[in-house]
């Protein structure tokens, strides 16, 4: 284990020497301390991508929801997060057994990263590397379930028929097959066997309900079994679920305690509670002191406070034990829960579990990054114990599988590809893993990666769009109170990008900050998020625009940027991500009736868009132009083609606003990503190019972040840091952004390929499908992902103003998507055909309030009449056309409420 060291991101990767080994043997142009080395690598993508044709219109098919097999040995890897957000990590493997078991408060910077703190060996094309988690030894050598099995628990069927006793664990090598469907926020597991008298399905999931965080946030994974006769006969089946008592699991010692069982009856569910009794202060206040329970709803056929059943018989399932129990502090002590039926052929027997933990003691480590972590998390608040959590859960269980199970459905009652619905909607998990919390406070806070680089960094999780759209209050909490809160500057603006884990701000962050603001503004019921922070809001642009130092609205002072340097000069990226963010600025100030400062925003977005267009495209790509006095001494992407060239105007689609790059350039500009940066295998580039981290292996795809393919001799500057080995990675957030604004621009084949790569790096056969890892495990950049599917439904919404739009990029004549807005979420739908075009939107949780909506038709035509009907009633309406854009105005606002309909004829 390595030695803790309080040093910043930056200083962390230098002192570990993440590219300093890389660097020592790549050809790179570099003069420091007087030695020169080779000339750069010749650029060696091809420019043909070789994709097959019949492959690349697979991407567009409906398909079947990913399956993983027994079979096909592609169980391994698999750990879906199944607890609910900011409880740590819970994962449910691939025979549905949970494993990791990240609840215990031990994830920590530089000694206890990611989900398994380890270093691995990588070859790099050159030489063989030191790999630690943050640099992505995960994806190198992914965890295993059954080597990361902390605590026991699982399942076991009984069938006892004409005198014959038939038992299985449901596990891996109990089953002829096994199949795992692979859709978050719900495992669907099934076991088969070729001699097997029943069919057994599992659902695993948490409580995951959209726009609800409170009950999406219970400490807590249910297991939902059923088991089918399909023996033809009658049968006595039963099932035992078990869970050992986890409590002080690491901390405990021979004698220094007892593990503590006890049965609790209750009128709607069966429990047993697990507990630690010990006179030793520091056991009690322990980072893995609290309690656990295991419960099934409904009254318990057997209960078992000791249960030892490995391996499982017959008698296992035999009668009640005493009603408490307890073991030396050393010891397991596992409680199981037993339910019993008579079945006929054909019949199905249910039974519901649920498994519950409390661990209330952050680890020091964390406190001392965040004061808020002092009080502890915030299901604490609401619950005293695991047992209050099981007895909510009961009390509701109800309601909470159903509505889980509701979003499960509308999610995938869609016309898009399971595999690109599974792909961007994957990396919300994230929330549920021990990368974030929710402290008691209400705060808001995670790393960037599990246990590494703190402060919840503005630059990082700025390209993630997940969050806002599926928990938009938990966003704009963090808008509030901590970006323009606890991290906000009052003398000048500025936002620091961790917060109270920084002293600086970063421009990206600063400008990706104002964009979420706007975002956030758009996923409120009303303006009265804006409003009450528009004096804080206002501070914070004009911050941003004050760095444009000449004037020429495009920002050139030297800051903090996510590449973890400080580059000199007007950088494309920066300076179109904060023309954007000005933009964005002067839609705010248009609705809070500030006219003067919308003004000063409009100059400036148009005065940076004519410059950038101007001074920093080459005539294929946006480049970096060098400071005047600095020159290319420092670090830069300069005449190189960088993945983020365009990310303002990828931004731009994510909130609905008007262009802020011209057109032509900017597909001019993702072309040639496409063409110089994007490769279907990798390897040569990698083998080549040295120094980066292996977030993409030989034999896959994916889209470089830097790449020369002028083959300038000093393509990164004079005194190459060694941030440059960032340049030759995959990471996939960036990619996702990528894909999300070539699908939003038209490009709908470079989108599906991209993002299709990713998701067959991440395939269960080689690594973990629902951790995409860059620095550390599930990377926060990743959220951006779901960026891609907003753009492949043309969405844009504006809660205050009640507005909401689709133009679909994928199948548009005949399209189907869910959606979410800020009272309710449900399906959109939309048919084009000789006679017109028809829309549906159903409401399938909460409300939708609309007054104005916006269609694109398929086929650019001159509509004559529009029709709109809510739940079948005419309701009054206006339109007009702008290009291809049908624009709807109702006479008053409608509510759709919950299960209604509100329909649009377009003829």
């Amino acid at each position: 284990m390595e030695k803790k060291q309080e040093h910043p991101r930056r200083e962390f990767l230098k002192i570990a020497g993440l590219f300093t080994a890389g660097l020592a043997v790549a050809r790179i142009p570099v003069w420091a301390r007087g030695v020169a080395f080779e000339e750069y690598p010749l650029h060696n993508i091809p420019a043909d991508k070789g994709i097959d044709t019949a492959w690349l219109k697979s991407l567009y098919e409906r398909g079947t929801a990913t399956a993983y097999l027994k079979s096909r040995n592609e169980l391994q890897f698999l750990g879906m997060p199944v607890g609910g957000l900011h409880a740590g990590t819970v994962y449910v493997g691939g025979d549905g057994r949970l494993w990791l078991w990240q609840v215990y408060n031990e994830t920590i910077e530089s000694t206890h990263e990611g989900i398994d703190p380890k270093t691995v060996n990588w070859h790099d094309g050159t030489k063989l590397r030191k790999i630690r988690v943050r640099d992505g030894a995960a994806y190198v050598e992914p965890a295993m379930a059954d080597n990361k099995r902390v605590l026991e628990q699982g399942f076991a069927v009984k069938v006892e028929q004409e005198g014959k006793t038939w038992v299985r664990e449901l596990r891996e090598d109990h089953w002829d097959e096994i199949r795992f469907e692979a859709a978050y926020p719900m495992a669907v597991i099934t076991y088969t066997g070729k001699n097997a008298p029943v069919e057994v399905r599992l659902k695993v999931y948490s409580p995951f309900v959209p726009l609800n965080a409170d009950d999406s946030s219970l400490p807590a994974t249910i297991l939902r079994a059923e088991i089918k006769n399909i023996s033809g006969r009658p049968m006595q089946a039963s099932l035992v679920g078990w869970m050992e008592n986890g409590v002080n699991k690491i901390t405990a010692k021979a004698g220094s305690g007892k593990k503590q069982s006890k049965v609790i009856s209750a009128d709607t569910f069966t429990s047993i509670h697990f507990g630690y009794n010990t006179s030793d202060a520091e056991l009690l206040t322990a980072k893995d002191a609290g309690s656990m329970s295991i419960s099934l709803m409904g009254k318990a056929a057997t209960t078992h406070a000791s249960f030892n059943p490995w391996p499982v018989t017959a008698e296992s399932f035999g009668n009640n034990t005493a009603a408490a129990a307890e073991a030396d502090g050393d010891d397991k002590l596992v409680g199981a829960l037993a339910v019993s039926q008579q079945m006929a052929p054909g019949d199905t027997m249910e039974a519901d579990y649920f498994i519950t933990w409390h661990f209330n003691n952050p680890h020091p480590g964390l406190k001392k990054l965040v004061k808020d972590a002092d009080g502890g998390f915030e299901y604490a608040v609401r619950f005293k114990d695991a047992a209050a959590t099981a007895a909510y859960l009961a009390a509701h269980f109800k309601r909470l599988t159903t509505l889980t199970e509701r979003w499960q459905q509308t999610w995938n009652d869609s016309t898009l590809p399971h595999w690109f619905l599974e792909r961007t909607f994957v990396n919300i998990g994230t929330l549920a893993t021990a990368n974030t919390y929710r402290f008691a406070s209400g705060r808001f806070w995670g790393w960037e990666g599990v246990g590494a680089c703190a402060g919840t960094c503005t630059h990082v999780w700025q390209y993630g769009h997940t969050a806002a759209r599926i928990f938009p209050s938990i966003e704009r909490d963090q808008r509030q109170r901590v970006d323009l809160g606890v991290a906000f500057k009052e003398d000048s603006g500025a936002i620091i990008f961790r917060a109270e884990n920084e002293n600086r701000p970063a421009i990206d962050g600063q400008a990706g900050t104002i964009l979420r603001i706007y975002r956030e503004h758009q996923m409120s019921k009303d303006d009265a998020f804006l409003r009450a922070n528009w004096p804080k809001i206002k501070k914070a642009v004009q911050f941003m625009l004050a760095q444009d130092k000449n004037g020429d609205g495009m920002t050139d002072s030297p800051m903090e940027n996510t590449l973890d340097a400080v580059w000199e000069g007007e950088i494309a990226w920066i300076v179109g991500l904060c023309i954007a963010a000005a933009r964005a600025a002067q839609s705010m100030a248009e609705e809070t009736g500030d006219t003067t400062f919308a003004k000063t925003c409009a100059a400036y977005v148009q005065k940076g868009k004519a410059n950038m267009e101007k001074e920093l495209f080459n005539g294929e790509y946006f480049i970096h132009r060098p400071d005047a006095v600095q020159g290319r001494k420092k670090l830069g992407s300069y005449n190189t083609c960088h993945i983020d060239q365009v990310y303002g105007q990828s931004w731009a689609f994510q909130v609905g606003l008007p262009r802020v790059l011209d057109r032509d350039k900017s597909l001019s500009a993702l072309k040639a990503l496409w063409k110089y940066n994007f490769t279907m295998d990798v390897g040569p580039y990698i083998k080549t190019h040295t120094g980066g981290r292996p977030y993409a292996l030989e034999g896959e795809g994916g889209m470089i972040m830097n790449t020369n393919p002028r083959n300038e001799p000093k393509p990164y500057g004079e005194d190459v840091t060694w941030q440059l080995g960032y340049f030759h990675e995959c990471m996939s957030g960036f990619e996702h952004q990528v894909a999300a604004h070539m699908m939003a621009e038209g490009m709908a084949d470079e989108a599906l390929v991209l993002t299709r790569v990713i998701h067959d790096r991440y395939h269960g056969a080689k690594r973990n499908p629902y951790n995409e890892i860059e620095c550390s495990d599930h990377y926060a950049r990743a959220m951006a992902s779901y960026g891609t599917f907003i753009s492949a439904c043309g969405f844009e919404y504006h809660g205050p103003k009640k507005y909401i739009g689709f133009a679909p990029r994928v199948s548009p004549e005949n399209f189907k998507a869910a959606f979410t807005a800020a009272e309710g979420w449900g399906t959109y739908s939309q048919q084009a055909g000789a006679a017109g075009q028809q829309h549906e939107l159903k409401v399938v949780f909460g409300n939708l309030p609309v007054g104005r909506l916006m269609f694109e038709l398929v086929q650019e035509w001159k509509p004559g009449k529009v029709t709109v009907r809510v739940n079948g009633a005419a309701v009054p309406a206006q339109f007009k056309t702008e290009g291809k854009r049908v624009l709807i105005r109702l006479k008053n606002t409608v509510m759709v409420e919950e299960n209604g309909t509100l329909q649009i004829g377009i003829a």
